[in-house]
């Protein structure tokens, strides 16, 4: 080898080593240090236990006995184990919610744990789940309501003084916190130290959140805060689980206070947002925030869980789930079970990333400088990213597997210190020769996940088609996630017509109606069928790749309700009667509210059957108000004569227990029904069906 040839690599080397192209420069508001810290947390627990657990309520007024506060097996560590087994990062605790009873030995009030039963009121519910929370490698977090029914000065400016108080408490003596949550509920009806009044305060200003919240920023300086004006995180403007599509971690923030009317858009973030406020979707496992045992059945699926993930997660947002920890003072045995499937369903979503060791062709590289190549969006580092040439904002990736290959899960994420760029982009597979758009979608963000239909392909590409500046993608992932193989939902509507769902693409139905166990072999679910008559309905979902199955669904259908027609209420007067036999759990008829207790429900079955039972099913919506505890039913050929009723009674435990209710009398020959609601169970001068069925004699 020449001195010449050797001094031209030397020079190669020493030009390689000083690549001096810059970086792109930052776009709009960037994430503060705790925010970046924030966003790398995505999955936390909430958690709602405090006086209203005792009261089985979700908003207690505030003058509550502290003695009501009584869990019998309190376990913080459980919690802690719980959301540690299931990958998450931290806890939030309602330390006081709006009825103002505190969790911890408040100095400043007597409204608290101090003077409860529980451990003789030497219990610290904070302490406790500050100490589960170290012992479990978990972060704390606080809510501290600022609406405080129970406070006789709320509304004044003394109040604001013994909120600070309190919130300088917390941020003291239970070790450092990431999250402090400050709710948007401010004033309304309360105790208010036996005023027993409404009081209002004036939600932007009567706080002053400026010196409120430079007490956390004080005490607390890595402490996010949370409102729907944050000041670091935002609320998504809902509680059903889910962020925009469009999800900007943008906004602008100065239009926004807790409890401001504009929160609807809050869901989707500005593109033209002054700060940096990304948005947290807080969302129950169950229906209420607050445990109640009616809601043992209610308990979220699977699949809405898993949804929940993909809408939050897979949005630009964190998921912050919430657990109503029961009277007990454990989080119930049923939640756990759920979020463990769920939580085992998204581990096997993301086992294997496609987008390893594979070739990358990217159409645009900044200066065409090796620091920003397209290789970077696979290298597991998040400080590396791709980045294009400064004006250049639309480009692509195309992603080489090298063979055909299956996937159906797409994850991006963009380099955030640099601020949001992406406002648009595309995912396409190379098809028999030609590219196949799979999505198009708009934000990005910190992470954005795509969910589709299996698509088989040797090479994908993902294209940036608008940016507020050159974009900058630090990670891409490509996954091929199992089928989400839970029982399907078997349903038949008024008429008689049998449809059968199962909850993932690409998955095979297979039934029976001859009380056998379902398999491959079954037949195959095509479509809605006919069953009008009475019968049962066995289902499964097959994996027609893997060949694997879920569990059995089972489901006993007596005779349709395609004759039936509501007599009383009058169809004319109160069209939503139709509701009690429309066949629909979610639609619910109410009584009309100035008609007092005991009410009438009369209905035409419109052919005579042999009667042996009847069944009620009480409202399945969140409030079981008008759910009837006490009834009498009768039976009659012609619709005049009622006789003595053949079924009276109570339905015992509906209250804790609103699933359908079926009761059984010796037979009798009867075309009309007659169910009367004597009582509902709080006394209610109304009462809710959510549907009337009978059960006929076997012939």
């Amino acid at each position: 080898m020449t001195r010449q040839v050797i001094f031209s690599i030397a020079m190669l080397l020493a030009f390689a080593g000083c690549d001096n192209t810059p970086p792109p420069g930052p776009v709009g508001p960037l994430p503060s240090e705790r925010q970046l810290a924030w966003h790398e947390l995505e999955f936390y627990a909430f958690v709602h236990f405090n006086m209203n657990t005792f009261t089985d309520m979700e908003w207690g007024f505030g003058g509550e006995s502290p003695e009501l506060f009584h869990p019998t097996a309190l376990d913080c560590r459980q919690w802690a184990k719980v959301c540690k087994d299931a990958g998450m990062k931290g806890i939030i605790l309602t330390a006081k919610h709006h009825d103002g009873f505190c969790l911890w030995p408040s100095g400043f009030t007597e409204h608290s744990v101090k003077n409860a039963p529980w451990k003789n009121g030497e219990g610290d519910v904070v302490r406790e789940l500050a100490d589960a929370c170290k012992e479990y490698g978990l972060k704390l977090g606080l809510y501290l309501s600022p609406w405080d029914r129970n406070h006789a000065e709320y509304g004044t400016e003394a109040y604001i003084t013994y909120f600070r108080n309190q919130l300088t408490e917390l941020m003291t003596n239970y070790g450092e916190v990431f999250e402090v949550w400050f709710d948007g509920a401010n004033g309304g009806t309360g105790y208010y130290g036996g005023a027993n009044e409404n009081r209002k305060v004036d939600r932007k200003t009567y706080y002053d959140w400026p010196n409120t919240r430079k007490i956390v920023r004080d005490l607390q300086p890595n402490a996010m805060m949370f409102s729907d004006a944050g000041p670091d995180v935002r609320w998504v403007g809902n509680e059903a689980g889910w962020a925009g599509e469009t999800n900007w971690s943008i906004l602008r923030r100065d239009e926004f206070w807790p409890g401001s009317p504009n929160y609807k858009e809050l869901t989707n973030g500005h593109e033209d947002g002054t700060h940096w406020l990304p948005a947290e979707v807080d969302v129950s496992i169950r229906p209420g925030w607050y445990y109640h045992r009616s809601e043992d059945h209610k308990v979220k699926s699977v699949k809405q869980l898993v949804d929940i993930y993909y809408h939050s997660i897979g949005r630009n947002a964190s998921f912050l789930l919430n657990f109503p920890v029961d009277n007990r003072g454990l989080i119930h045995e049923k939640d756990v079970e759920r979020l463990m499937k769920m939580v085992e369903v998204i581990k096997k979503d993301f086992e294997t990333n496609l987008a390893t060791d594979i070739d990358i062709e990217a159409s645009n590289t900044r200066g065409n400088s090796s620091k920003f190549k397209g290789e970077n969006v696979i290298d597991g580092n998040k400080e590396s990213y791709w980045a294009t040439d400064d004006g250049v904002t639309k480009a692509s990736i195309i992603f080489d597997f090298g063979t055909e290959t299956t996937f159906n899960r797409f994850l991006a994420q963009e380099y955030i210190p640099l601020g949001q760029r992406v406002k648009k982009f595309s995912i396409e597979a190379y098809v028999d020769g030609d590219w196949k758009e799979i999505d198009a979608q708009t934000t990005i963000g910190y992470k954005r996940i795509l969910r589709f239909a299996n698509v088989t392909s040797s090479k994908l590409r993902f294209s940036v088609l608008d940016a507020k500046a050159c974009p900058a993608i630090s990670n891409i992932e490509i996954y091929h996630a199992p089928k989400l193989l839970e029982p399907p939902a078997i349903h038949r509507d008024k008429t008689g017509s049998v449809s059968i769902e199962a909850f993932d693409h690409g998955l095979d139905v297979y039934y029976t109606l001859d009380e056998q166990e379902p398999d491959s072999k079954s037949k195959k679910y095509q479509g809605p069928f006919d069953l009008s008559g009475k019968g049962r309905v066995k289902a499964i979902a097959v994996d027609p790749l893997s060949g694997d199955q879920s569990a059995v669904t089972s489901v006993k259908f007596d005779i349709c309700k395609v004759k039936w027609n509501v007599i009383a209420p009058n169809p004319d007067k109160d069209p939503r009667g139709k509701f009690i036999v429309d066949a629909n759990a979610k639609s619910t008829w109410k009584s009309d509210p100035k008609k007092d207790v005991p009410q009438t429900v009369i209905i035409d079955l419109g052919e005579e059957l042999s009667l042996s039972g009847f069944t009620y099913l009480p409202t399945q919506q969140r409030y079981i108000d008008g759910t009837i505890s006490n009834y009498k039913f009768y039976v009659s050929k012609e619709g005049r004569n009622w006789g003595l009723p053949v079924s009276e009674g109570e339905f015992s435990n509906i209250r804790n227990n609103p699933v359908l209710q079926t009761k059984s009398f010796d037979t009798i020959k009867a075309r009309f029904i007659k169910f009367v609601g004597e009582k509902e169970i709080d006394d209610k001068n109304f009462i809710t069906i959510a549907e009337l069925g009978v059960v006929t004699d076997h012939e």
